[in-house]
């Protein structure tokens, strides 16, 4: 087994010959973070992920949902974001609308079980965070609203959908349908338990000249110069009362979205990036910019789907561009990775290299601003294709690490010092117990481990970070690379993410 000084030189020799840079472990200045956004999509739109098809029973639904969260463990992820409201239906019993097809097969029909409450549950067993993930407004995935069910909104109210593409949906022009969409979503936010609200990047459809909301800009536009600034008002307008509905109902819990990666090209905005595609504000009528800089998200995650050097977006050129974005506010920039494209073989060439994803993570280590990062789809996260994700993984999840505080969130007070009872030799390692103190019971335990003494700054990073274990009143968990005279430590970790001091120390003897 050649030794860490061995393995280093040679990564760093490998990497000068083919210009790549080193993995985070291998740089010399690396400190891992004690922090960081690692989740990943778990889609149920034409069941995609979960569950893989309609209509299996019950118990099979759980188990393919228990069968991801292992993923997420795997892969060493912290969070799941899961679609709960792919088509203006629900994965629990809403009284708003359906219960989703994507579960039975059939639109309406109960599943005997409530999906949401389960895998709310079954994720935080896992000590992993459930981030609810909704699309705002597409109403179906075909065009013919007699098949919609009976009782579904869009039925009841025919005048709030609009056909577009092959596929309906809710028309964003309307107060009433902006509200309807509001209550819906927040009837999950305020009856389950979940840690975060997420948008996906579906808004107004692309390229809407054929969107008939002529008759609502006529009722609402005036004042308006436009159509499409009267869009992109109804857009902001639905992102800024989803935050002031969340700080009121729930407001520990972190809302964002997660929309395409291009704002505007520099080409249209001389704000925009050196980018020449598709843009958000122009085709889906999405300032995502905007929302940004005007403190109305706690994350944005942009969907950077393109490799170092593409042309006409190049991931490279993009990370900047957004972080600057993200400067200076109280936004939270996470990047949504493409694991669906590494090693498809009809994507470019770029895409064959298991190390292009692990790149991308490189990169975004320049900015500070990055705390994180999403993969889209659990599938490909799972599958992993060409070796791409646990390369990234190796690289770069060396250690555990904690998701981020929402900024809003971290003057709030933190869980109380656990008490660390002992860390004990047995014959499978070190067995470290710890007990909560505070009336809350913590929903982790951060476990560290030291050579000797550790000071009270030695918390701050995840170098000496060995673990992180679903909270409860106490904990008991084995080190199977603990060995006599280390020094063992326990910090209780609150829901928000906020951290204890750590406990008392305890030396393995």
């Amino acid at each position: 087994m050649p030794s860490r000084r061995t393995l280093l030189k040679g990564l760093a020799l490998a990497a000068a010959a083919s210009s790549v840079p080193l993995p985070a472990f291998a740089a010399a200045d690396h400190v891992p973070p004690l922090r960081q956004m690692r989740g990943m999509w778990i889609a149920s739109v034409v069941n995609i992920n979960w569950p893989s098809k309609p209509g299996l029973t019950a118990d099979q639904q759980k188990a393919e949902y228990l069968a991801w969260l292992d993923v997420a463990v795997q892969r060493k992820l912290n969070s799941v974001f899961v679609q709960i409201r792919p088509t203006a239906d629900a994965f629990w019993p809403s009284p708003f609308e359906p219960w989703s097809q994507y579960l039975t097969g059939t639109q309406g029909q109960d599943p005997g079980y409530d999906p949401l409450g389960f895998a709310v549950e079954e994720t935080h067993k896992r000590g992993l965070a459930f981030h609810a993930w909704f699309n705002p407004y597409r109403v179906s995935m075909q065009a013919d609203p007699a098949k919609l069910h009976p009782d579904h909104p869009g039925r009841q109210h025919p005048d709030w959908i609009l056909p577009f593409g092959g596929k309906l949906y809710y028309n964003p022009g309307l107060p009433e349908v902006r509200k309807f969409c509001q209550d819906a979503m927040m009837d999950a936010i305020t009856r389950y338990d979940i840690d975060g609200l997420h948008f996906d990047d579906y808004f107004y459809p692309t390229n809407t000249t054929a969107f008939d909301d002529a008759e609502e800009f006529a009722k609402y536009g005036a004042g308006f110069p436009d159509l499409a600034t009267w869009r992109r008002n109804n857009v902001d307008l639905m992102v800024q009362e989803m935050q002031q509905r969340v700080l009121a109902a729930k407001p520990e819990i972190a809302w964002g979205i997660s929309p395409s990666g291009i704002w505007r090209n520099k080409a249209t905005d001389p704000l925009g990036s050196e980018t020449n595609g598709g843009q958000s504000y122009d085709n889906l009528h999405a300032d995502t910019r905007g929302w940004v800089k005007k403190g109305w998200l706690d994350y944005i995650a942009p969907q950077l789907y393109w490799y170092i050097g593409q042309p006409p977006a190049d991931y490279s050129k993009l990370v900047p561009w957004w972080s600057d974005v993200a400067a200076g506010t109280n936004t939270l920039l996470w990047i949504g990775q493409a694991a669906y494209k590494a090693g498809d073989p009809a994507q470019a060439a770029e895409w064959q290299v298991p190390a292009e994803l692990s790149r991308h993570l490189t990169l975004n280590r320049d900015h500070p601003e990055i705390s994180g990062d999403i993969w889209y789809n659990a599938n490909d996260v799972k599958v992993d294709r060409i070796a791409s994700i646990s390369t990234a993984v190796n690289d770069h999840y060396q250690r555990p690490a904690l998701a981020p505080v929402l900024p809003r969130l971290a003057g709030g007070e933190p869980p109380k010092r656990p008490v660390l009872a002992y860390a004990l030799r047995r014959s499978g390692g070190v067995e470290v117990r710890a007990v909560a103190t505070g009336r809350d019971e913590p929903f982790q335990f951060a476990i560290f481990r030291f050579d000797r003494h550790a000071s009270s700054d030695a918390f701050a990073d995840a170098r000496n970070l060995v673990a992180v274990v679903p909270g409860d009143r106490q904990v008991r968990w084995t080190d199977p690379e603990g060995k006599r005279g280390q020094h063992y430590y326990v910090v209780a970790v609150d829901r928000a993410n906020r951290t204890s001091k750590p406990s008392n120390g305890f030396r393995v003897i």
